[in-house]
């Protein structure tokens, strides 16, 4: 940076000194990196397309807002790759659902203190004819086992989201490996819940959801809910900070009032009111 602007003090010599001002100017703007909030009233928000495509930032946000004068930007991709995104210092605060994965992010520096935050859960949804007999299904490796079993086709997010980690151990826990069928069988499709949603759809196959995107997918035409209300479904969001000592751009002031608000007794209560057809899709359960 320094020697950029000696450069430029250098061909500025003997020029008039708003031609220096000017260009000295540019530099200096050109040299703040390309994370940093220039208005510290504004935060962004690594997430989730669970929490995104449900609504759910339309119901808390604004309220956020009202009460703080911060406005949350919210970038909404899979979970693992918010968390890259955040590795990067391309955002102030995480908020995802990969519990295991969060904690590694704070044990690594990259983040300061995980919360708790809410709670839903998954969902096994599929066509209404049910051919792998998945409401039969005693566990949800049960369930799984009946599809592969079957051979009948199986959508798959694919692309290292909270549900695609989830939905992988849950392969795991019922000692099955689905990879050896990717592209017969079990299709990987790279893309959000929603557009998963979407080629199950097309497919008649199965799929892994969150009930949070379940109940807010317009297009379920044929699918249904097939198998749900097991334990190993429990769906934990999680929410950091990230580490400023590793990114001094991060608006941690603005992050940590926000995390501070979505622990606290008004965004608790936001979480709880948020509601599609009248019906709950998150649940707090923060403990500050």
């Amino acid at each position: 940076m320094y020697q950029r602007i000696l450069q430029v003090k250098l061909y500025c010599r003997g020029r008039n000194s708003l031609l220096h001002s000017a260009l000295l100017a540019v530099v200096l703007l050109s040299c703040i990196p390309l994370g940093v909030n220039a208005d510290r009233d504004v935060l962004v928000l690594q997430s989730t397309t669970s929490t995104a495509n449900s609504g759910f930032y339309d119901h808390v946000l604004p309220l956020f807002e009202k009460a703080h004068g911060i406005k949350v930007n919210v970038v909404a991709v899979g979970t693992g790759q918010a968390i890259r995104n955040a590795i990067r210092g391309e955002g102030d605060v995480l908020l995802v659902h990969a519990e295991s994965d969060e904690k590694q992010f704070v044990q690594d520096g990259w983040g300061l203190k995980r919360f708790d935050l809410m709670f839903n859960d998954f969902l096994l949804v599929g066509p209404a004819a049910d051919p792998a007999a998945l409401s039969e299904a005693q566990s949800v490796s049960g369930a799984l086992t009946r599809i592969s079993a079957d051979k009948v086709f199986f959508a798959s997010r694919g692309d290292d989201s909270g549900t695609h980690k989830k939905e992988l151990a849950l392969w795991n826990a019922a000692g099955i490996d689905p990879s050896g069928a990717s592209g017969s069988w079990y299709r990987e499709t790279g893309s959000g819940m929603g557009a998963t949603l979407n080629i199950a759809v097309g497919m008649n196959a199965y799929c892994l959801t969150d009930r949070a995107t379940w109940i807010s997918f317009a297009n379920k035409q044929g699918l249904k809910v097939l198998y749900e209300d097991d334990p190993p479904l429990f769906n934990q969001y999680g929410i950091i900070l990230v580490n400023p000592k590793k990114h001094p751009h991060v608006n941690a002031e603005a992050g940590q009032t926000f995390i501070d608000w979505m622990i606290g007794e008004e965004g608790q209560n936001a979480i709880a009111n948020f509601r599609r057809t009248g019906q709950q899709l998150f649940f707090p359960n923060a403990s500050p």
